[in-house]
């Protein structure tokens, strides 16, 4: 006997069909029905428990990924470890722990660079939003880049690439003990060279550069160290490219960093 049903009869009285539909103001605080309430585990399932303790577990069966790859080509030889195989380690062992690594964002900025040798290259740059889903359904939320370069049309995948083994490398504080250097070497050509501060100045103060872009700006101009170089901003007044590109980030994201 449902909750109308058994009202009514407390009353004596029976009621209609009508009468059974609860008011929606009352099944709005019901709460949402627990997905795993029926569940039954397998022989093969993994513990059920919150999803840090299960990448903690995935951690600890992780020690440490060797570089046994290398790269030997424009007077440049060193050893890394590929996405390939940091992923072949870490796919069975997220698998046997219920741990789901899913991309949900990818946001991407793209030009157009040469090498020293005159080949046209095309440059990505994906800033990529994980959703790292555990066996009970929650979830982390993380976010990596990736930059590549590429003379086709695979710039764009070499770069989501890089950033699933940025994440995996470190969001799993996976050791090695060498230092890391990139994957891949491309000399650039010096007909493309560095930007000016006002250049990077007016790209920032755009309305159109959005958050994930002003980040990447902020990323080039360290490692240009051009973030203490002062320019004129929109009102007028002397303020470095740090302070400005955080303001502006600070805007319109409404006060994030």
């Amino acid at each position: 006997m449902g909750l109308a049903e058994n009202a009514a009869a407390a009353a004596g009285r029976t009621v209609d069909t009508d009468d059974l539909q609860l008011p929606q103001e009352f099944i709005d605080q019901l709460p949402a029905p627990d997905p795993m309430a029926a569940y039954e585990p397998g022989d093969d399932d993994p513990d059920m428990v919150p999803v840090h303790i299960a990448w903690l577990r995935v951690r600890k069966e992780i020690r440490a990924i060797a570089k046994g790859e290398q790269y030997n080509g424009g007077g440049t030889r060193f050893n890394f470890r590929g996405v390939d195989t940091v992923v072949n380690t870490f796919g069975p062992v997220t698998l046997k722990h219920g741990i789901n690594v899913l991309p949900v964002h990818v946001e991407t900025v793209y030009r157009d660079t040469t090498t020293s040798k005159g080949n046209k290259m095309h440059e990505c740059t994906a800033t990529v939003t994980w959703q790292i889903l555990g066996p009970m359904g929650d979830t982390l939320t993380l976010q990596t880049q990736g930059e590549a370069l590429d003379s086709a049309d695979k710039a764009t995948a070499k770069a989501q690439s890089v950033a699933l083994r940025v994440l995996l490398l470190t969001s799993g504080l996976t050791p090695t003990h060498d230092k890391d250097p990139d994957a891949s070497y491309v000399e650039r050509g010096n007909d493309a060279p560095a930007r000016s501060a006002e250049s990077y100045r007016d790209e920032i103060l755009d309305k159109k550069t959005s958050p994930g872009r002003l980040q990447q700006i902020g990323y080039e101009l360290g490692n240009l160290r051009m973030l203490g170089r002062e320019v004129v901003n929109e009102v007028g007044e002397r303020e470095t490219l740090d302070s400005l590109g955080r303001r502006i980030y600070g805007e319109r994201t409404g006060g994030g960093q």
